[in-house]
């Protein structure tokens, strides 16, 4: 592809999209802005308009990550049908976004978890969370989730659906469709979450 074909800032968001596969099919260690701009087709010194470093593009990676997920749980979160159905449909959207980007979601955890996290970053990464508890505490308010503190059982909540999407991305499902799996694994959730 020739430069002169990226202009308005396609250049940068080509790069983010060829890192991200990179990351799924080679690994953080493969990623490199020689790599990019090689496989874009661009001089080697065109990445680095918009990234400084690989450093530079892995950061933007994750600051993108953080916020595609928070947009995909906000939207479940204030869509329609009831508290449990939003439930329901929170822990659809995690599953779908873990299983379709599994290699950045690795990296986001990874960077979240770094001692010299910004501030920035570790305010996005807890967004998914803080949607969820407040999801929970909705639903509490409305009867339908048992008392308790509403970070905990979101944490709880998450804990399974990752755990669900993690099996599905090691292959650890068998013929069981990952659709299926989500669903009877809500199923069980929202049972154990119900008040009463």
């Amino acid at each position: 592809m020739a430069e002169g074909s990226y202009h308005h800032g396609n250049l940068r968001a080509a790069l983010l999209t060829r890192a991200e596969a990179v990351l799924a099919e080679s690994g953080v260690a493969a990623l490199s802005l020689r790599g990019l701009a090689r496989d874009l087709g661009v001089s080697h010194a065109a990445p680095t308009r918009h990234f400084r470093d690989r450093q530079a593009v892995l950061d933007a990676l994750v600051t993108g990550g953080f916020t595609d997920l928070n947009r995909r749980l906000e939207e479940a979160v204030d869509g329609e049908g009831t508290v449990e159905a939003r439930l329901a449909e929170l822990g659809r959207v995690y599953v779908a976004f873990a299983t379709e980007r599994a290699a950045l979601l690795g990296l986001m955890f990874t960077a979240k978890h770094e001692e010299d996290a910004s501030p920035e970053l570790d305010r996005i990464a807890h967004r998914s969370l803080d949607l969820a508890a407040g999801l929970v505490a909705e639903a509490q308010r409305a009867g339908a989730v048992r008392p308790g503190d509403p970070v905990r059982l979101a944490q709880v909540a998450f804990s399974t659906v990752h755990g669900l999407a993690a099996l599905a991305v090691g292959g650890l499902l068998d013929d069981t469709p990952v659709d299926e799996a989500t669903d009877l694994a809500l199923e069980v959730l929202l049972a154990g979450l119900r008040a009463g």
